[in-house]
């Protein structure tokens, strides 16, 4: 895993010898591919305790990447979270890959420490970018402090 110091240098603010803060970057992977939204309803349907017996094992697995790559990083700022969804073919549609997904890494997140809460005063935003790697199927979680 890396951390990226991301900054911007403004020539005033030397100048004035006025303090700069710095927003890092995160970044986990998670191997493999996440259930998808139909097979979380599809649990939820099947039986009353299906699908949080689902969730809880997936949020529990995704903690597990968390404390591997994230070790014991807590992040107070607001954040932005970019996912890169690689899937090994195009049989799932794009929100049905993702929905499910960012639901379960978000309460991870937040578990894990990471975030405080997954609530607006503490994520702007996310984004989803899909691509095909049929060799090796697997989420990247960017996470930018704001």
């Amino acid at each position: 895993s890396k951390i990226h110091l991301i900054y911007t240098v403004n020539l005033d603010d030397l100048k004035n010898n006025k303090k700069k803060e710095y927003n890092m970057e995160y970044k986990f992977t998670i191997q493999g591919k996440l259930p998808s939204l139909n097979e979380y309803q599809y649990a939820c349907r099947s039986h009353h305790s299906k699908g949080s017996e689902m969730k809880k094992q997936y949020k529990n697995i995704v903690c597990a990447y968390i404390y591997q790559q994230l070790k014991n990083i807590k992040i107070k700022k607001r954040v932005r979270i970019d996912y890169k969804w690689y899937e090994p073919n195009k049989k799932r549609d794009l929100d049905n890959i993702s929905s499910f997904g960012r639901k379960v890494i978000q309460d991870a997140l937040v578990e894990s420490g990471v975030l405080q809460n997954d609530g607006w005063k503490y994520i702007q935003g996310f984004s989803d970018d899909f691509y095909i790697d049929a060799k090796n199927p697997r989420i990247e979680i960017i996470i930018f402090e704001i």
